[in-house]
């Protein structure tokens, strides 16, 4: 398949170019039960070859770091941004964790713990260290109960409630996203994309939107599928399917750069 015209820039100068991807929805599929979750075949052989040709790849993610590490190997050059930017690690490395973050550990651990006590059996409560996600694919007529409960716990931890897919997310109430997470990583870049498939993606796209109107040039890609957010497409430059069209954009992408996987 030939590289789309918009990613162009990125793989004529891919020394200057930045790469970045979300995991679950985007490099792998969105499965019932997220501690099953596994990256398309072939991705990790992708993101090891763009890491050899561009300035700078990442995956930014709301899962923990050690979590993406162990479904993607540690693969040299390859950044990880985990728990939205609360955790980072380059290559399999050490992981720094933001130091405001810690602090919130015990408070989230509490909430963690009342909230598996607390809401009917079919939510899962997926615990993070730093965060903690909550799902209802499994059940979706506990959507409801689900957020009160979530609700509850932010109002009395001072947590902060994030949306996901079919899930509700506890952070701490820091100004770190998957946009801050961009800008770090796309400072000084000539050209950069972000591909994402939820809102949780959406403040790397403004990110991304704000670097364009500075003068890098930058795609803004939505990886969508039947039960996808529409906003998520309707900010986006470029829209593919799935993670199959992401993986083969990526592909395309290290392919036009002179780069293979």
């Amino acid at each position: 398949m030939a590289l789309d015209a918009r990613l162009a820039p990125l793989a004529a100068d891919p020394g200057r170019a930045v790469v970045l991807t979300d995991f679950d929805g985007t490099l792998a599929p969105i499965v019932a039960d997220p501690s099953t979750a596994r990256p398309l075949p072939g991705v990790t052989d992708v993101l090891a070859g763009l890491a050899r040709r561009f300035g700078r790849v990442a995956v930014v993610s709301g899962r923990p770091v050690a979590y993406l590490v162990d479904r993607l190997g540690p693969l040299e050059g390859v950044h990880v941004a985990g728990l939205y930017g609360l955790e980072r690690s380059v290559g399999g490395g050490p992981v720094v964790v933001e130091p405001d973050a810690a602090k919130w550990r015990s408070v989230v651990a509490g909430a963690v713990e009342r909230l598996r006590g607390g809401l009917p059996a079919g939510a899962d409560v997926e615990e993070k260290g730093l965060t903690v996600t909550v799902h209802w694919r499994r059940a979706p007529a506990l959507e409801g109960d689900v957020r009160a409960g979530v609700a509850a716990e932010a109002a009395s931890t001072g947590l902060t409630v994030h949306d996901g897919r079919m899930s509700v997310e506890l952070r701490p109430p820091l100004a770190v996203d998957k946009g801050s997470v961009t800008e770090a990583f796309a400072e000084g870049c000539a050209s950069a994309c972000f591909l994402g498939d939820d809102v949780g993606d959406l403040p790397a796209f403004a990110a991304l939107d704000r670097l364009g109107a500075a003068g890098a040039h930058t795609v803004t890609v939505a990886v969508v599928d039947a039960e996808s957010a529409p906003e998520v497409a309707a900010a986006a430059d470029l829209v593919v399917e799935g993670p199959v069209g992401a993986l083969a954009l990526l592909v395309d992408l290290l392919e036009a750069s002179g780069g293979v996987s």
